[in-house]
């Protein structure tokens, strides 16, 4: 099964300079953990997690209005494209260690997301079987790997050294 078939395509999106609480908005708005980081020809230049903005707000002693999403988002970018099959993009979350997976043509233009949770909710039970290409063990499987513990070094999103920049 490819990637369009699943993805969200209807979704939020920020620029750098957006605030980390009008981004909170949009997580709060579109019901999501991550927002996309686009530049202004729509091409993702990064991501921005629930998680990033919760860690800024605590870590740098100003209010998530005064913070710009470009100051901590993760600037390493994984994605996927529509044409992509599942198991392509289930390779790259287990290999990134992600839930979530902007979609971007081949210019690197935001097109939507898949989400671990897409996925999820397209798996089918049983020995073996499949249901559109995606079996409950491959899903298992990239969820365990996922949340194993990774090195710190290469971890995404919001790190001290970015938090503390004036």
């Amino acid at each position: 099964m490819k990637v369009r078939k699943i993805m969200s395509s209807d979704v939020a999106a920020c620029y750098p300079d957006t605030s980390l609480a009008a981004a909170a908005g949009l997580m709060w708005q579109y019901d999501c953990g991550v927002i996309p980081v686009i530049d202004r020809n729509q091409k993702v230049v990064g991501v921005i997690t629930d998680r990033d903005i919760c860690m800024a707000a605590a870590m740098t002693n100003r209010f998530a209005s005064q913070i710009a999403v470009g100051e901590v988002m993760s600037g390493e970018v994984f994605a996927c494209s529509p044409d992509d099959e599942i198991g392509q993009a289930l390779a790259t979350m287990q290999r990134r260690q992600v839930l979530r997976l902007p979609v971007v043509n081949q210019d690197g233009a935001l097109q939507g997301i898949l989400s671990m949770n897409d996925i999820v909710l397209r798996a089918e039970e049983g020995r073996g079987s499949k249901s559109d290409g995606i079996s409950y063990a491959e899903v298992i499987n990239t969820r365990k790997v996922i949340g194993e513990p990774r090195d710190s070094a290469s971890s995404e999103g919001f790190s001290m050294s970015r938090a503390m920049r004036p």
